[in-house]
């Protein structure tokens, strides 16, 4: 026969009570959600199994070559557009249970590309060795001209920036003048060819009046943005003669070159409209002072009249001929009033005048009457046709649009009209 065993390991085990699923399931997530360790990480991996469902969350693994866990990041969440398979990204969030499946899970709060961290430490560190040498000191930002004559634009006059900026210029002042000057806002050339574009603004400012510049880009990811951060473009936009509006990427995104330039747009759009005048508003501001201005002579003739008449008045026993001075001065006010009458009419008439000629010389207007600006592909607007040499590919700007030629004779002997 064989005893029976009576350990205590065995009673306790026959007398336990089993657990459903849901608690095991709270106990360990309980566990988890109570581990400091665990309720903010950080984890860096290779994005795989990618979805972007139309709730907005998307679903994916991350895993390195022994491992893989999964994660979700929920609507809302930072950085999303790193995501896709095969990226190399690091994600902050927390672990946790996802309790229908009992699967381990990050709840991912924000996701950065690899190398980003190390990238922002880097960039902080020059903000504050610039901060230290004064280049974002607010006393040396100058102010831009209220009524301007020309702007500069430093951008790449591919994508919809130029034309933005362009449109809102002529709708706002038509009467101003702006001058591209070229240069790629991303990639390996963009920070020699902005370095290079603002050479070539002071160059110009040199024999021509330039009153502002504005600097602009789209919005675009850390890396996109990566020009504009750069020491060099810093300490160039420092050193600019010309005062400089910075209008790079979205409201969110902030540069140093925002913070060496004096001042800061939150968009292009918004660069333009800080450059320029609304003339809608310089209209109605110059008929208000018109109005105010005619009110106040007249309210200054009728308070010499009444005085004028208060004196009469006094006088009439003793002056037996006030009357006659009465009608004098009645007579003058009445010229008075006439003249200053026709003296608004006439300014009003200048303006309207001046304004229907500025029209007429607009840009839009003069290639109507079928004058054309020709550029290089990709380059300044041209002047001279010694600029130009056989093969050049040109762009040539109509009213209704644009055609492409290229040069195959030039000609630097005969003038218009001959």
């Amino acid at each position: 026969m064989y005893a029976r065993d009576h350990s205590p390991e065995v009673q306790t085990a026959s007398h336990r009570q089993p657990r459903s699923v849901t608690e095991v399931s709270q106990l360990i997530r309980g566990r988890i959600e109570s581990d400091p360790r665990l309720s903010n990480v950080l984890v860096t991996g290779e994005v795989a199994d990618h979805r972007s469902p139309p709730s907005g969350h998307q679903y994916f693994t991350l895993r390195d070559r022994e491992s893989s866990l999964r994660c979700v990041m929920f609507r809302g969440g930072r950085g999303g557009r790193f995501l896709e398979d095969g990226a190399q990204v690091i994600c902050e969030g927390r672990v946790g249970i996802y309790a229908s499946r009992g699967d381990l899970q990050i709840n991912v709060s924000s996701v950065e590309p690899v190398g980003t961290g190390l990238l922002q430490a880097r960039l902080d560190e020059l903000k504050r060795k610039l901060a230290n040498e004064g280049l974002f000191n607010p006393s040396r930002k100058r102010p831009i001209p209220t009524f301007p004559t020309r702007i500069a634009v430093i951008t790449s006059i591919q994508g919809a920036v130029l034309q933005d900026i362009t449109n809102i210029l002529k709708r706002r002042y038509p009467m101003l003048n702006m001058v591209v000057i070229p240069a790629a806002v991303q990639g390996a050339q963009a920070v020699e060819e902005i370095i290079h574009a603002f050479v070539n603004l002071d160059a110009l400012a040199q024999t021509t009046k330039v009153d502002a510049v504005i600097l602009a880009r789209g919005g675009g990811s850390l890396e996109d943005l990566m020009a504009f951060n750069d020491e060099m473009v810093a300490r160039t936009i420092f050193a600019c003669r010309t005062p400089v509006i910075s209008a790079v990427g979205h409201e969110t995104d902030h540069t140093i070159a925002d913070m060496v330039a004096d001042i800061r747009a939150p968009t292009p759009s918004a660069a333009a409209e800080i450059a320029s005048p609304d003339i809608i508003d310089l209209k109605v501001a110059v008929a208000a002072s018109a109005k105010s201005l005619q009110r106040s002579l007249e309210f200054q003739i009728s308070s010499a009249r009444e005085r004028f008449e208060l004196t009469c008045d006094r006088l009439a026993d003793s002056a037996y001929d006030a009357e006659m001075y009465r009608n004098n001065v009645d007579n003058l006010l009445n010229r008075a009033t006439s003249a200053s009458q026709r003296f608004m009419e006439i300014r009003t008439e200048t303006i309207h005048r001046v304004e229907a000629q500025l029209q007429a010389l607009g840009p839009q207007n003069t290639l109507k009457r079928g004058f054309t600006i020709t550029r290089l592909q990709d380059g300044p607007v041209l002047t001279h046709a010694s600029d130009l040499s056989i093969g050049d590919q040109i762009e040539v700007i109509f009213a209704d649009g644009r055609a492409e030629a290229e040069t195959v004779s030039i000609d630097t002997h005969t003038r218009f009209g001959d």
